[in-house]
């Protein structure tokens, strides 16, 4: 018993099996017995770090001090990024729907595309703004479109969604300025030029693969609603003068360029603090001032209270009446933070049983072609852990030496860059903090997003991977 037990904990074909049945567990917790993700997330993540050998202050910490442990930088540490984000991406969207303005650029672009074109207008729009700003605000701030685009369409919140999505990953796993791109230009030794054209050149044929082929044809077969609490709340007509009434937010209809410069605000400061990180002197006054503002909380506050006051206070709302709305808004974000903090977790304890490294250490010694060892061991890193950029961080580490002994071109290194990242989104599951994210904000049980989302992520992987691999064969 000894010795099947430490043959789980130290050796990778052990580690595999033990993580392996952590997941399944997990599934049928979820899936089987209907127990609620936050709870069978923390539950299974617990078992595994106790059958994993964890020291027990490593998992819960002490009684006089708990702030290092798993538990808490788990929960901690993705929650520290996002609470503030999703909070105020929430209440943006809530205004841009109450006012009408969702309504507004939805109907702009039906007209573009028409309605059967609508899905792909929802993937433009998802690549165009996730070139400047992160995955997560990129869902917050375009969700209500999704949903309103659902709605009117009549049809599952699946092919509206699905194409957003695939824009959001490409360009964040691609693209810099995104943290994993910007991390390869580092270790690589590769301008971000390079990492910027050779991440259209491999992503765009992802995207279009995942986004909008598979995106159409899951979204017929996967039906999934819009959430009650996210549906668009139909504008209250002015009351008539002398009535008493309350005034309301919608008088008339917002005009599109008005919204458009609205949800341009936080891209806008976002992206002038990432290039200005680039161009300025790390110790200039304006990097300070562009860093500040440009920083994703302030950013979305800034444009939180622009909303409030021009589609708010000066169309006739109240303060009240604003505070309504946001705290209506806010309800169901609980469960959505919880959710994703105990996913967090559960990827946390599976990378501290060092299934991760063993995987890596395994596949550099197989003596494979550098691009697919480059993509293999993203992968391992990625479905073992869950986090994009920890795969990308540790994988560039592991190939970098392997890199500059050959003497590759800046392009061929780029497209080792873009395996890299590749590798780094495939396979997404339930311990990918973004995973429940995605459940929670489109309306979807783990088996659906296992159906649509998960297989998204890796035909956006495996087709951006062949790209590159088939391009570094060339050059």
């Amino acid at each position: 018993m000894g010795a099947t037990i430490d043959w789980l904990r130290t050796t990778t074909p052990g580690l595999l099996v033990l993580c392996g049945l952590a997941i399944a567990v997990l599934l049928i917790a979820i899936i089987k017995v209907k127990l609620e993700p936050f709870i069978a997330l923390l539950l299974t993540g617990l078992l595994l770090a106790l059958a994993a050998g964890l020291p027990i202050s490593q998992i819960v910490g002490t009684p006089l001090k708990a702030g290092e442990s798993l538990l808490e930088t788990g929960f901690g540490g993705i929650l520290g990024h996002i609470a503030v984000i999703i909070g105020l991406g929430t209440v943006l969207g809530a205004i841009l729907e109450r006012s009408g303005g969702a309504d507004v650029l939805t109907d702009k672009l039906l007209k573009m595309f028409g309605e059967k074109g609508a899905p792909v207008a929802m993937g433009l729009l998802g690549l165009i703004f996730g070139i400047p700003v992160f995955f997560d605000i990129g869902i917050f701030v375009l969700a209500p479109l999704v949903y309103v685009a659902a709605k009117r369409g009549g049809r599952s919140l699946v092919l509206y969604a699905m194409p957003m999505l695939a824009g959001l990953s490409m360009t964040h796993a691609f693209l810099p300025p995104h943290p994993g791109p910007v991390a390869l230009g580092g270790l690589l030794g590769v301008s971000l030029g390079w990492l910027i054209l050779m991440g259209f050149v491999c992503g765009i044929p992802g995207f279009l693969a995942a986004g909008i082929v598979w995106g159409s044809y899951i979204g017929k077969r996967v039906q999934v609603s819009v959430p009650d609490e996210f549906v668009p709340l139909e504008p209250e007509p002015e009351p008539a003068e002398g009535s008493g009434g309350t005034a309301v937010i919608t008088k008339a209809p917002p005009s599109v360029g008005l919204i458009g410069g609205i949800i341009a605000i936080p891209l806008v400061l976002i992206l002038g603090a990432t290039f200005g990180y680039q161009l300025l002197d790390k110790n200039s006054a304006l990097l300070q001032v562009l860093t500040f503002f440009g920083t994703p909380a302030v950013a979305l506050l800034i444009t939180v209270l622009v909303a409030f006051y021009l589609l708010g206070i000066r169309r006739g709302s109240t303060v009240q009446e604003l505070s309504t709305i946001t705290a209506e808004s806010l309800k169901p974000v609980g469960m959505v933070l919880l959710v994703v903090g105990a996913g967090a977790f559960f990827g946390k304890v599976i990378s501290a049983t060092g299934i991760g490294t063993a995987l890596a250490d395994t596949m550099s010694a197989a003596g494979l072609p550098i691009i697919v060892l480059a993509y293999l061991i993203s992968c391992g890193l990625r479905i073992a852990q869950g986090s994009a950029t920890v795969a990308i961080v540790t994988t560039g580490g592991i190939v970098a030496p392997l890199v500059a002994e050959q003497g590759y071109s800046q392009m061929s290194i780029a497209l080792i860059a873009m395996a890299i990242a590749a590798g780094s989104i495939i396979l997404s599951h339930v311990n990918d903090g973004g995973f429940w994210i995605i459940a929670k904000y489109f309306n979807m049980t783990v088996k659906q997003t296992l159906q649509t989302w998960t297989v998204l992520e890796t035909i956006l992987s495996v087709v951006s991977f062949t790209v590159a691999a088939l391009l570094f064969s060339i050059v």
